[in-house]
């Protein structure tokens, strides 16, 4: 298929309203695999944000890990669902309905940050987005972000259909020199997370921690 090149959706909101307009959860409600992987790393009772959370799986999970979660989407569609989820398993997460550039991002306010499938951002959106997550991170703060590879342009079970929009190692590795680079890795895997990411895919994860006294906004 065509490697396209994509400035993003002309209207995100009413995007994923759309796409969230159902009664099914369209990327599942059990959490990423590869971030239940990272529990050891999660500081106990610590303070997380959950980024571009969609309708709620990781959140969800990460309260009932003991975390406190501060969670945002863009879709009001979305976060309800979210706090569906959320009031099911019996759990707090304080959900927020807004874009990635209007979310309030206070200096040093969370242990860590996590970012699954968060690859709706062009070059230039993912360039604020990554210095926003730095800059709310304590010392010793986590970023744990999984995404998509440009192999998975040839997969098509999942992700953005854009080249830009994908990640690299060397892309990953430029954009958090300023931190401690604990795990980064390309892989393949089958994912069966709702009927959005199916099968087949082409993988990053990385968790990156925050070494120096602060990260400069």
């Amino acid at each position: 298929m065509p490697k396209r090149r994509s400035k993003g959706f002309a209207n995100p909101a009413q995007t994923w309203d759309a796409r969230f307009s159902t009664e099914d959860y369209i990327f599942g409600t059990a959490p990423n695999v590869w971030l239940t992987q990272q529990r050891d790393l999660l500081p106990a009772g610590g303070r997380v944000l959950a980024v571009a959370d969609g309708e709620g799986r990781n959140s969800v999970w990460l309260a009932q890990q003991g975390m406190q979660v501060d969670a945002f989407d863009i879709s009001p569609v979305g976060v309800g669902k979210a706090n569906k989820l959320a009031q099911q398993a019996n759990v707090q997460v304080d959900y927020q309905v807004c874009g990635a550039d209007k979310f309030d991002w206070k200096p040093e306010a969370y242990d860590a940050v996590v970012a699954i499938f968060i690859q709706f951002a062009d070059p230039d959106a993912r360039a604020r987005l990554f210095a926003n997550m730095k800059s709310v991170l304590k010392p010793n703060g986590l970023i744990l972000l999984q995404g998509y590879t440009p192999k998975q342009l040839d997969y098509r079970t999942g992700g953005p259909p854009n080249l830009d929009h994908l990640y690299t190692e060397a892309l990953l590795r430029d954009a958090f020199d300023d931190m401690t680079i604990i795990d980064l890795q390309a892989y393949e895997s089958v994912l069966a997370e709702g009927t959005q990411h199916s099968g087949r895919s082409a993988l990053i994860g990385m968790v990156a921690r925050n070494t120096a006294s602060s990260i400069a906004q």
